[in-house]
């Protein structure tokens, strides 16, 4: 979804939120990924195909800042974005920010136009079956991703506009020119098809565990066959240290990156985690049971902060029966001088939605 002068809700607010990345600009981006409990912010340089990071820089979202999906204090996010871009020394001021993806409706659907129909009018018409809204309340986009003969396969993507002013003000209010906004799960397909380079017949099944839910993505070749979350994310398990081990949040985060002070809060996080690598198991084998490929997912790859929480990722593979690995988003990456790898390799999943988002330009065929 591009934004800017002359966007409207029939006028392809979300233009080419899922398309390929050619542009050869070379003007810096700022990507930001505003989730329940960080803001997560690169710098780039370059084409989309070939960025350089030139800044990382996280923080921390302040409780009750974004509630269901929606930022109920833009304002307090600006200060945010403000602050992470003052400390981590970032000077782009083109955007690039995603929703999440609970708060976004996708869907394919398939239909065959007569000579003299309007595609984006038979696309209103489908998206009124099985958006649960008002058409006035939403933003609208479609990519057409098959035209076989007369038959056209359309992949639609629908936020309410409530939803949507809230991410655009918090960035514009930071004054920086929001360019694009995108979709959390497709940033996952994008970080993907930068780093992992897939064949036409690879099929993976992408997963970025967040604080409170989880986005997985089935893709072929590395285009998307099905989306979809999963209300199971990181705080499971710091919900279970704070009820459980009588913790505070702080005290749950430290006890997750293994400072645990004794064997019983190290079983409550085992126990947690195991709980928590199931739930998304569970969706990921529907998903790929459901999904559009006729070939079996060959691997998994997890990405977000619940992938550094010990025993998800090695849970997940034991369930799945198929190789697990933590995604790297920077993996054939280009680091600039400032970027400090090593520091960067340990937290390095935070940031795959971010880095996903960094790889969209403006003008994206």
């Amino acid at each position: 979804m591009e934004v800017g002068p002359g966007s409207t809700a029939l006028s392809r607010p979300f233009a080419a939120v899922l398309r390929r990345f050619k542009s050869l600009g070379r003007d810096s981006f700022l990507a930001l990924d505003i989730g329940s409990n960080a803001l997560k912010a690169i710098e780039v340089r370059g084409p989309g195909t070939d960025p350089e990071v030139v800044a990382v820089g996280s923080i921390p979202l302040g409780e009750g800042m974004l509630v269901n999906n929606t930022l109920v204090d833009p304002e307090g996010v600006a200060r945010l974005i403000v602050d992470v871009r003052k400390r981590s020394k970032m000077t782009a001021r083109s955007a690039i920010t995603a929703v999440p993806g609970p708060a976004v409706i996708v869907k394919k659907v398939s239909f065959r136009p007569g000579p003299d129909d309007d595609i984006d009018a038979l696309v209103m018409i489908e998206a009124a079956n099985f958006i649960p809204e008002n058409m006035e309340n939403v933003n609208l986009d479609f990519q057409v991703v098959r035209a076989d003969g007369n038959d056209v396969d359309a992949l639609l993507v629908a936020v309410r506009k409530d939803i949507l002013a809230g991410f655009i003000t918090a960035v514009e209010d930071a004054e920086l020119d929001l360019r694009i906004v995108d979709v959390d799960s497709f940033a996952l397909e994008n970080v993907y098809e930068l780093n992992y380079q897939p064949t036409a017949e690879d099929v993976v099944g992408l997963v970025d565990i967040g604080a409170r839910y989880s986005t997985v993505n089935i893709v072929k070749g590395g285009l998307s066959t099905t989306t979809g979350d999963v209300p199971a994310g990181g705080n499971m398990v710091t919900d279970a240290l704070v009820r459980l081990g009588g913790m505070s949040p702080l005290e749950a985060r430290r006890a997750i990156s293994g400072e645990a002070p004794d064997d019983r809060i190290r079983g409550i996080v085992a126990d947690a985690s195991a709980q928590l690598a199931d739930s998304i198991g569970d969706f990921v084998s529907f998903l790929s049971r459901t999904g559009a490929s006729d070939l079996p997912v060959r691997t998994i790859y997890v990405g977000g902060g619940g992938a550094l929480i010990p025993g998800v990722v090695d849970r997940l593979a034991s369930n799945l029966e198929v190789p697990v690995e933590t995604l790297d988003p920077f993996r054939r990456v280009r680091l600039g001088p400032n970027v400090d790898p090593v520091e960067l390799e340990g937290i390095a999943p935070l940031f795959a939605v971010a880095m996903g988002l960094a790889t969209r330009r403006p003008g994206d065929e």
